[in-house]
């Protein structure tokens, strides 16, 4: 738009009366005042016979470098919707359905302004400014009736179809189109953003102020309401493998959105997101939006602890009969239940399940019981060839942990040391290949556990009757955390499982450990309750 050149058009705004007018790029006259966009459009002259007209597009040029330089005036909302685009873009390109972004993320977004006041709202916090352009939404595509409908996204069109906002008055206001212009007196020295400043210094009690990490947090519950085939921790794998952008997402943002000062504060981030803090941000936002509950997680679900588990056994090489007893396990703690794995923001206890950290959880009990996994019992139906010792009573000693060592360092060499790949490497559900029958990375899917199983009645049971539990004694209801992981305490056996797992799912070692004890809590309930008791019964013998 040119305020100049617009001079000559001297109608008044059928809307405010104003005789203010400037252009916009398609030629059109917009009102300055209301952003009132009229259909009149000025009309363009027949240079061809003007001998001039050479010097003058020239000077034209110049001019509006000059305005790209200066950049558009630009809200800070305004650049959280273009990285969700663009992460949106993203998924869709990993195979994730395109509904995902044209109806959910579209509709959790608009509750988002709506709620934060940023739009939608009878008295926004933009009210002496130009309105920010926001999503622009079909009243079709809508899953909240009750909901006012939404302005247009201009950076990307594909988002929505086109529609009209509802206002509270009952009026219907045409879509405002983003100023290309110079940033006029309203916009901030101290940032390229309009509202830099004041979004960074904005602390109302109540609004879930907006950030970088949070855009992943929209992006998993929108991918949970679709039950997509990808987890928490898959999203975090491809952010951090760069198929999703995050760090340095600003870079996307169209050549006129100038960015600096505050703005770098909000919009420049230097670290990984890590999935406790996606994972807390997620259940806050959800909340904040009075989202209702979500659709069923059911068996034929990719978040189904039973199906997951036969991913995780499947990645970490572990052998196909152990999912008989995953689902055992599953199917006696209730963890498969509709209503334990369907997250529900607006129930009491607005909580969801970690499910790929579950389903880890499930494996490493299913080893426990197998194995025991405390640095001895693991060695029972161990037999030696050719031992290597210095007497008798060393025997078995030296042989052991030598072959202990040995068979680590195979696993941890298989793990790491894979060739070495020049391109980016393709996104995949996999981030291990156990190749059938190759000596370099021997494959056990199909290996048998007829070694450590028993029969008992029709089915199969754990050769082992041992169990040790991770957790003796739970925290109170009022501590944050449910319990404590010291490695030291534990064998170094059960270290090994922890660790490969977190690093698979890029969580804390505590929290797998957690996840551990709240599944042994549950198989293992008269363990619990008796030592409940015997506790209770001290505490009375130290009255007396």
């Amino acid at each position: 738009m040119d305020l100049e050149e617009a001079k000559e058009f001297k109608e008044r705004c059928t809307q405010c009366a104003a005789v203010s007018w400037g252009l916009t790029d398609e030629g059109k006259y917009y009102c300055t005042s209301c952003h009132n966009v009229t259909e009149r459009s000025k009309e363009v002259i027949n240079t061809g016979a003007i001998p001039n007209t050479k010097i003058k597009t020239i000077n034209r040029g110049l001019k509006r470098k000059k305005k790209l330089e200066k950049g558009w005036d630009w809200y800070v909302c305004e650049g959280f919707q273009h990285i969700l685009c663009q992460q949106a873009e993203a998924l869709k390109a990993l195979g994730v359905g395109p509904e995902l972004k044209n109806e959910v993320l579209h509709n959790f977004w608009k509750r988002y302004l709506q709620k934060s006041k940023q739009a939608y709202c009878k008295n926004p916090v933009y009210t002496s400014r130009r309105k920010a352009a926001v999503l622009e939404d079909n009243p079709s595509h809508s899953d909240w009736d009750s909901e006012p409908e939404v302005l247009s996204d201009v950076s990307c069109p594909s988002f929505v179809e086109s529609g009209t906002e509802s206002q509270p008055d009952g009026r219907t206001q045409k879509p405002v189109p983003i100023s290309k212009a110079s940033h006029s007196e309203m916009a901030s020295v101290c940032s390229g953003s309009l509202d830099g400043v004041e979004y960074s210094l904005r602390k109302e009690k109540g609004i879930v102020k907006m950030t970088v990490p949070r855009t992943l947090a929209f992006c998993y519950l929108s991918l949970l309401w679709q039950r997509e085939t990808v987890t928490l921790s898959d999203l975090l794998r491809f952010v951090e493998e760069g198929h999703i952008p995050y760090i340095n997402a600003f870079q996307h943002f169209p050549e006129e959105m100038k960015l600096y000062g505050r703005d770098k504060g909000i919009f420049a981030i230097e670290s990984w997101p890590t999935y406790e803090d996606i994972y807390k941000t997620m259940i806050e936002i959800a909340k904040f939006l009075d989202l209702p509950r979500f659709p069923d997680i059911t068996e034929d679900c990719y978040l189904h602890p039973n199906l997951l588990c036969m991913k995780y056994l499947m990645e970490v090489n572990l052998p196909d009969e152990m999912n008989d007893l995953t689902c055992q396990v599953v199917k006696m703690t209730g963890i498969g239940d509709v209503d334990f794995l369907t997250f529900d923001p607006i129930a009491k206890m607005a909580k969801t399940v970690k499910y790929d950290a579950q389903a880890a959880a499930v494996i490493v009990v299913v080893l426990k019981l197998l194995f025991l996994l405390d640095d001895s019992a693991e060695w029972y139906v161990w037999k030696s060839e050719k031992p290597l010792y210095h007497s008798s009573i060393d025997r078995a000693v030296v042989y052991k942990r030598r072959e202990m060592v040995v068979d680590l360092q195979k696993q941890f060499s298989t793990l790491v040391a894979s060739t070495p790949t020049v391109e980016r490497k393709r996104p995949s559900s996999f981030q291990f290949n156990w190749a059938e029958g190759g000596a370099a990375r021997p494959c056990f899917h199909g290996h048998s556990l007829q070694a450590v199983l028993k029969k008992k009645g029709p089915s199969l049971a754990p050769a082992n009757s041992l169990y040790w539990l991770s957790t003796q004694k739970f925290c109170r209801s009022y501590c944050k955390h449910v319990t404590t992981y010291e490695e030291s305490n534990f064998s170094l056996s059960y270290q090994f499982i922890i660790n490969l797992f977190s690093f698979l799912l890029r969580i804390k070692t505590s929290s797998l450990h957690e996840e551990v004890s709240l599944i042994e809590k549950r198989l293992f309930k008269t363990k619990y309750s008796e030592t409940k008791k015997k506790s209770s019964r001290s505490k009375k013998r130290r009255k007396y």
